[in-house]
């Protein structure tokens, strides 16, 4: 399976996906805010991470907001905040094969785009 997980409004995402050029155009892509992620997809992604905690994003503003920064948070909850709300998921997620990228720091999207 080829395919990207992101926002359509990130600038981050969008610059990203840029990078990849025409090598990204064999991925299927989904847009995390129109297209909800199911629990199957989900359940996908965790295999190919190990944890649903690796996909989980800390920067996302309703962290703070939902006080989650003040809890520990166990691999059920990760799991279930991720499919209440977009915005946990950390992006984009690219997977491509048995390969996952997640993220946007620079040696993250460097190796998915070698990986295209």
């Amino acid at each position: 399976m080829k395919k990207i997980y992101h926002l359509a409004n990130c600038g981050t995402c969008q610059q990203i996906l840029d990078e990849f050029g025409a090598k990204g155009k064999d991925f299927e892509k989904q847009d995390i805010k129109t297209s909800k992620i199911t629990p199957e997809q989900l359940e996908e992604m965790k295999e190919l991470a190990g944890s649903y905690e690796a996909l989980f994003s800390r920067r996302a503003l309703k962290y703070r907001e939902w006080g989650l920064n003040e809890k520990e948070l166990s691999e059920k909850e990760y799991r279930q905040y991720i499919l209440d709300e977009y915005t946990f998921l950390k992006r984009p997620v690219v997977i491509n094969g048995k390969d996952i990228f997640i993220g946007n720091a620079p040696k993250i999207v460097a190796a998915a785009k070698a990986s295209m």
